[in-house]
C-alpha cells in the first residue's frame, strides 16, 4: 500500500530569527507566521529487498542502498536518508525495513518559504503512517528539527518544523532547553481574504544558502554584537504587534509593522539583504508598495510586498518587468496530513 503525505510552506511575518539559537536559549524568541497552500511531498511504498531515496524534482536517487553514508554527505537527499534512520533508530529498534521513499517540493531550495524543514515534516509524517506511529504535531515538528539541525547537523532556526505540523496563523514561543510553544489565531475570515488580496510573494530567481547568513546572525548573538541584538529584541516586540494587528483586522497596522521588521531584520547580519534586494524594495514602493520583507533568512529567494490591492496590477507588472515571477497563493488553515492509497 501506498502513504503519500504533504505539509504547507509557510510566510514569516514577523520575529524570524529570533528563533534561532543562541538567541531563542538566553532571551526567548516570538515568531508569527503563516502557512500557505504550496507544499513539501512525500510517498513511501513498500520495498522489494532494499532501500530506495528519490528526490523526484532534484533528479536525484539513490536505488538498493545503504541510508547511512548518503545522510552524511551534503546533498538532494540527505533530508531523506536523515529521516528513515531516525525513524529506524528511534521507533523500529534500529532495523531498516526496505522501502521507496520519494520527495518533492512546490517550492525550490533556498525560496525562503521554509522549504527543506518542511520536506522534512512531510518525510517523517509520511513514514510515521507507513510504520503507524501515533506521533502528535509537538512530536512530528520536534522531530523534524533534531533530523535537521542534530543528526545532520543543518544551521537554522526551529519555527518552519511547527509551521509545518501545525498549519495555520500562529504565534509561536520559543524557550531555552528546545520548548516551544504554539498558540494558534483564530482569524476573522474577511481579515484573511483581505491580506489575500493585499499580498504579492515574488522569487527573485536567485535561490541562497540560509546556513551561511544563520550561521553569522548565530555568531552575532553569541558574541553579544549589540547592534544585531537590538534588532532581535526588536522583532520580538513587533511578532506580539503583528498578532495583535491581525487579531483586530489592522491591515495599515499590519503593513507598517511588516516594513519596521524588515528594516530590524537587516541588522542582524549583513548578507540578509543585498543590491538586488535594495532595488526591489525601492522599485515596490514607487509603485504602489507600502510594506516589503524578505521571507525566510534572507539574500534572495522570495520577496514579499503588501500594498492597497487596486495596485496589485501596476506593482506586479513593474516586478516582473525585472525577470523573476509571481507565485499565486492562498492561506492554509492545516498542518501536515497523511493518507494510504490502494
Amino acid at each position: 500500500m501506498t502513504v503519500r503525505a504533504r505539509a504547507p510552506l509557510r510566510l514569516g511575518l514577523a520575529g524570524g530569527g529570533t528563533d534561532v539559537s543562541p538567541y531563542s536559549d538566553l532571551h526567548g524568541g516570538y515568531v508569527m507566521n503563516a502557512s500557505i497552500d504550496k507544499y513539501a511531498h512525500a510517498t513511501v511504498d513498500p520495498g522489494e529487498g532494499g532501500i530506495t531515496l528519490e528526490a523526484v524534482d532534484r533528479s536525484a536517487a539513490a536505488v538498493d542502498c545503504d541510508p547511512q553514508p548518503v545522510a552524511a554527505q551534503s546533498g538532494p537527499l540527505q533530508l531523506l536518508a536523515g529521516s528513515y534512520l531516525r525513524i529506524s533508530r528511534d521507533y523500529l529498534g534500529g532495523e531498516r525495513p526496505p522501502l521507496r521513499l520519494r520527495s518533492w517540493s512546490d517550492a525550490p531550495p533556498g525560496s525562503g518559504l521554509g522549504s527543506s524543514s518542511t520536506l522534512v515534516v512531510a518525510l517523517v509524517t509520511a513514514l510515521a503512517e507507513h510504520f503507524s506511529l501515533a506521533l502528535g504535531e509537538y512530536e512530528i515538528a520536534r522531530l523534524a528539527y533534531e533530523i535537521e539541525r542534530v543528526d545532520l547537523r543543518l544551521a537554522g532556526g526551529k519555527q518552519d518544523q511547527y509551521a509545518a505540523a501545525f498549519g495555520g496563523f500562529n504565534f509561536m514561543e520559543f524557550h531555552a532547553n528546545d520548548r516551544v510553544i504554539v498558540n494558534p489565531l483564530r482569524m476573522k475570515d474577511w481579515v484573511v481574504a483581505e491580506l489575500e488580496a493585499s499580498l504579492l510573494l515574488y522569487f527573485t530567481g536567485v535561490s541562497r544558502e540560509s546556513a551561511k547568513i544563520i550561521d553569522e546572525q548565530s555568531r552575532n548573538a553569541a558574541s553579544g554584537q549589540a547592534r544585531s541584538i537590538e534588532a532581535m529584541h526588536q522583532l520580538k516586540a513587533e511578532a506580539v504587534q503583528m498578532k495583535e494587528n491581525l487579531l483586530r483586522g489592522d491591515l495599515r497596522g499590519f503593513a507598517h509593522t511588516l516594513q519596521q521588521g524588515w528594516l530590524a531584520k537587516k541588522e542582524m547580519a549583513s548578507s540578509i539583504s543585498n543590491p538586488m534586494i535594495d532595488a526591489l524594495e525601492a522599485l515596490a514602493m514607487a509603485n504602489g508598495a507600502l510594506a516589503t520583507k524578505v521571507s525566510g533568512a534572507g539574500g534572495g529567494g522570495f520577496m514579499m510586498f503588501f500594498c492597497d490591492p487596486p495596485d496589485r496590477i501596476r506593482l506586479g507588472k513593474a516586478l516582473l518587468a525585472q525577470g523573476g515571477s509571481l507565485l499565486d497563493f492562498h492561506f492554509n488553515p492545516t498542518g501536515a496530513v497523511s493518507w494510504r492509497v490502494q
